[in-house]
C-alpha cells in the first residue's frame, strides 16, 4: 500500500513539473500493476483532477495563461475528448497500447534530440 502511495505522490510532483506524471503513471498501473488500459485511463483522469488545478493556479498566479486562449482549448478538448473516448471505447486494448506506446515514444525522442528556436522578448515583455 505503501508503495502505491509512493508511486502516487513521485507522478504527482513530476506532473506539477509538467514532465507527465500521469504518463508515467499509466504505464505502472498497466505494465507492472497489470491493469487494463481503459481502466488505467480513468484512473489517470481522476489523478489528473487532483494535479490540475493546482497547476493552473499556479499558472494563472505567474500570468501565464492567455484567457481567451483557454476557452478555445477547453471547448476543443471538451469536444475532442468526447469523440476519443467513444472511439477508444470501439478499438482492441492492445492496439491502443501500442499506439500510446508509439506516442510516448515520439514525444520523449523530440525532447531529447530536437533542439528548441529561442523565442525572443518582445517589447511588452522587456
Amino acid at each position: 500500500m505503501i508503495v502505491h502511495f509512493l508511486i502516487g505522490a513521485a507522478t504527482g510532483i513530476i506532473s506539477g513539473f509538467g514532465i507527465g506524471g500521469g504518463s508515467l503513471l499509466l504505464l505502472y498501473l498497466t505494465s507492472v500493476e497489470g491493469i487494463a488500459q481503459y481502466t488505467a485511463g480513468g484512473i489517470n483522469l481522476l489523478y489528473f483532477l487532483f494535479c490540475a488545478p493546482a497547476a493552473l493556479l499556479s499558472h494563472i498566479r505567474n500570468k501565464l495563461v492567455e484567457k481567451k486562449a483557454a476557452l478555445i482549448c477547453t471547448a476543443a478538448g471538451v469536444l475532442t475528448s468526447i469523440g476519443a473516448a467513444f472511439l477508444a471505447s470501439m478499438m482492441d486494448t492492445s492496439l491502443l497500447r501500442r499506439a500510446f506506446g508509439i506516442f510516448l515514444l515520439y514525444i520523449g525522442f523530440r525532447e531529447l534530440f530536437c533542439k528548441s528556436e529561442k523565442k525572443k522578448e518582445t517589447p511588452a515583455e522587456k
